[in-house]
């Protein structure tokens, strides 16, 4: 499943291969959003074609649509979507997180009323895994409580009780034939409820785990000291996976942390807005300063983008509402998150990633909210 090739000598990135149903993936990855069994804005061709080695789709909004009896006839999700490599589903535990004006948490799962209509529908470890199940999922995630990352310590502790019993229901569970499943690490910033919960997932021997509670409104120390807290007590000969996040640099940081596997949604949504990420940091391409200029969004960067537009006809499309537009930056974006993980697996295997990784952040300039928190970080 999992073979853990190389480890850097200074940091604690990892370089790796990880098999499954439909095809081996190369670790550290990147691993578009489809939620709803579509990269937004963007086709199967393209994200081949910018090196997608394995796409991520959501439990919760596929059962909800098309609908399992879809999904079943079309013969699963792979099929429907006509993608033929890897995907991982999540397990809908983030919507207990991000729809919690609409659900109540019960001992064995979840109430939701559906955000489309209102009616009711259930998801608990079972029916998370029977959902996934019928997917077909090369990777299926554990069903998991996702606290806020500001919960009373209360609050936090009963989600970790929860999310160990809802993933020992979940290992019990059949799966797809050559399914893995993954467990998922909470705790949020607390070092004694991070050391607690990874200790009872990862005994309870899954295929791989992942950091879950991360990129939920957090400020982004509190962020990285999660990571920091759960990373050691995770399986060296296993995958790791930092779920929801983030940012080109977040991502390399995380990466020299030991981490292996990511999936965020912002290449695409942010496209949508008319924000560009480039490898010096993120540009407003809407802005008058970019009215005449025709330059590409990045100098050097080679996809379809860069190659063929300027970012002021890019700027004019954006601000006419065409389509185009925002297509274009969701390309550039897409792929630079996939290329900057193909450059960290290079620099692994070349034995030089400690440099690149250091060059990498000092040249890129977060946003004005990452630099707050971290000068609040400072002042503590």
């Amino acid at each position: 499943m999992f073979e853990l090739l190389q480890t850097d000598t200074v940091t604690r990135a990892r370089l790796g291969r990880l098999t499954t149903r439909h095809g081996v993936v190369d670790t550290p990855v990147f691993m578009p959003v489809g939620t709803q069994a579509s990269v937004k804005a963007l086709d199967p061709r393209e994200l081949i074609e910018m090196g997608t080695q394995i796409l991520l789709g959501n439990t919760y909004h596929l059962n909800i649509r098309p609908g399992l009896d879809i999904l079943r006839a079309a013969g699963g999700l792979h099929r429907f979507m006509n993608w033929d490599r890897p995907i991982l589903t999540d397990s809908g535990g983030f919507q207990v997180f991000s729809l919690a004006q609409i659900r109540k948490i019960k001992p064995h799962g979840v109430e939701f009323r559906s955000h489309l209509d209102g009616s009711p529908l259930f998801l608990g470890p079972k029916e998370a895994m029977a959902i996934q199940r019928e997917l077909g999922s090369d990777i299926a995630m554990a069903f998991d409580e996702c606290p806020p990352h500001d919960a009373p310590a209360r609050e936090q502790k009963l989600a970790v009780e929860r999310t160990i019993a809802w993933a020992r229901e979940c290992r019990a569970q059949p799966r797809a034939p050559g399914q893995l499943v993954f467990g998922i690490v909470q705790g949020g910033s607390n070092a004694a409820l991070r050391e607690e919960c990874a200790r009872a997932i990862v005994g309870l021997e899954f295929d791989g785990y992942a950091i879950g509670g991360v990129s939920v409104g957090e400020p982004e120390p509190e962020m990285l000291k999660a990571i920091d807290l759960t990373e050691p007590f995770l399986p060296a000969r296993q995958a790791r996976y930092a779920m929801g996040l983030g940012t080109p640099a977040q991502m390399l940081e995380l990466v020299a942390r030991g981490v292996d596997m990511f999936d965020c949604v912002l290449p695409t949504r942010v496209a949508r807005n008319g924000t560009a990420y480039t490898r010096r940091g993120a540009i407003g391409i809407k802005g008058g300063a970019y009215k005449a200029d025709f330059r590409p969004i990045e100098e050097n960067c080679d996809c379809f983008a860069c190659r063929h537009f300027t970012r002021a006809y890019l700027r004019h499309l954006l601000n006419v509402n065409e389509i185009l537009g925002l297509r274009m930056l969701s390309v550039h974006n897409s792929h630079l998150f996939l290329k900057l993980m193909a450059d960290a697996r290079a620099h692994l295997a070349a034995g030089t990633f400690a440099d690149f990784y250091r060059d990498f952040i000092a040249q890129y300039t977060p946003s004005r909210r990452i630099l707050s928190a971290r000068q609040k970080e400072l002042e503590r």
